[in-house]
């Protein structure tokens, strides 16, 4: 790995870089960088001017950030430490690890309990109301804040937090497209590493096994604690209709009841669809993506209904721009699904997921959701997915997901593997 020195306007932080990518037939090197200089100038104070700007409407006096995901977003790296963002002024950084990181308030401690105290020498007062991420952060560390700070006030942070991520900065949405760019090359490549004979288990791992070639990280995030996931949910034949306990589209028996999601062991047969939904995180942002092959001939209501997903998607291209409503977007999926006689296969059969996309960016399921009772207007540089898919009786799932970015006059499409489904045999 190479790293690089980083020094702009007081700042000299090192960081090891995850962006170019060279591959030829026989290895794959990685050399990244995580930040340019001016990226650190100026793409993290954008998020940390946008965070003080939260606060500012809320009435709050600082906001404290310990989740990986919140540091990543205002730190630039996970540390293994907290972010502080005052109202106003500079944000300080409080470490205990990785060693070596320098630059302007990065601050190296030994426990939490020294914080306020610098913040003191510093002339920086503590805030009577301070924020934090109290859905995310464990009951005993909250008290352990609440104790340091003995703010008058403590408020939750987790979903304003995540109202700001929801809006993508240019640079965000570049990394959006580049990951996508990645995970649309690896996808071409799936029917070629399939094989008569294999279980879905072989055909994903031989799947992953592309991905991890074209640079994925081989993991992303989800949000929420009861929520895990692996990095591809395969779903061949009966095994799509098979509840989940996971929040998501489409479940899976899965492997073990350990992690009850995905694919299940049973081998490829004649006339069985092979649903494949990867995360594609290639470097920290998260694509959502998902193509329907077939092992040979379908029956005609499969591809029936995973042309009605397509005729979905290309509608709601139109109509989900800048200004469209959750909510209504769900429910013209509703009424495109119900016009062709499709209500009691859509999004699942005996449990069926009630949305029909959600926001990606630094985990999977960002803000917003396109659901029943959610009014929130979509609003431009918002980076979603749309992901309407139905599940066929004795042939499995059908149907796309693409990610897309919210414009004034619609979406743009940054997925672009074929969307037909392709027979693998």
């Amino acid at each position: 790995m190479i790293s690089k020195i980083i020094d702009k306007q007081k700042y000299k932080i090192t960081f090891t870089n995850q962006n170019i990518f060279f591959k030829n037939r026989f290895c794959s090197i990685f050399v990244t960088y995580f930040y340019t200089d001016d990226i650190v100038n100026t793409e993290l104070s954008l998020r940390w001017a946008k965070i003080q700007q939260m606060l500012a409407e809320q009435g709050v006096g600082a906001c404290l950030i310990s989740t990986n995901v919140n540091l990543y977003y205002t730190a630039g790296s996970v540390i293994g430490g907290v972010v502080y963002i005052p109202r106003e002024g500079k944000p300080w950084f409080f470490v205990r690890r990785p060693a070596g990181l320098q630059g302007e308030n990065w601050v190296y401690i030994r426990k939490v309990e020294q914080i306020p105290g610098i913040l003191q020498q510093n002339n920086i007062p503590l805030p009577k109301t301070l924020m934090l991420e109290l859905g995310e952060v464990p009951y005993m560390e909250c008290l352990r804040y609440q104790a340091l700070f003995n703010p008058e006030k403590m408020v939750d942070g987790t979903n304003l937090l995540r109202i700001v991520r929801s809006i993508k900065t240019d640079y965000e949405i570049e990394q959006l497209r580049e990951g996508a760019r990645l995970q649309t090359e690896a996808y071409k490549e799936f029917p070629s590493v399939y094989r008569t004979g294999m279980t879905d288990h072989d055909f994903t791992i031989e799947m992953e096994r592309v991905m991890r070639l074209h640079g994925s990280l081989g993991m992303f995030r989800v949000f929420g604690s009861t929520l895990e996931a692996a990095q591809a949910s395969v779903l061949a034949g009966d095994n799509a209709a098979a509840a989940s306990p996971y929040d998501f589209a489409l479940g899976g028996g899965g492997l073990h009841p350990s992690l009850p999601i995905g694919h299940s062991g049973v081998k490829l047969q004649e006339g069985m669809s092979v649903h494949v939904d990867f995360g594609g995180n290639f470097n920290g942002y998260v694509s959502d993506m998902t193509r329907t092959f077939s092992v040979g001939k379908l029956s005609q209501k499969a591809y029936d209904a995973h042309q009605v997903s397509l005729e979905i998607q290309n509608e709601l291209m139109h109509q989900a721009k800048a200004g469209a409503v959750c909510e209504e977007m769900y429910q013209l999926s509703l009424k495109m699904v119900e016009q062709h006689g499709l209500s009691d296969c859509f999004m699942g059969i005996e449990q069926q997921a009630k949305f029909v996309g959600h926001g990606v960016g630094l985990v999977v399921n960002e803000l917003p959701v396109l659901c029943d009772r959610n009014r929130t207007l979509l609003e431009p540089n918002m980076a979603i997915a749309l992901e309407p898919k139905f599940i066929i009786k004795g042939v499995g799932a059908v149907g796309t997901e693409n990610s897309y970015i919210v414009h004034e006059t619609g979406l743009e499409k940054i997925t672009h593997a074929p969307e037909e489904i392709i027979d693998l045999k």
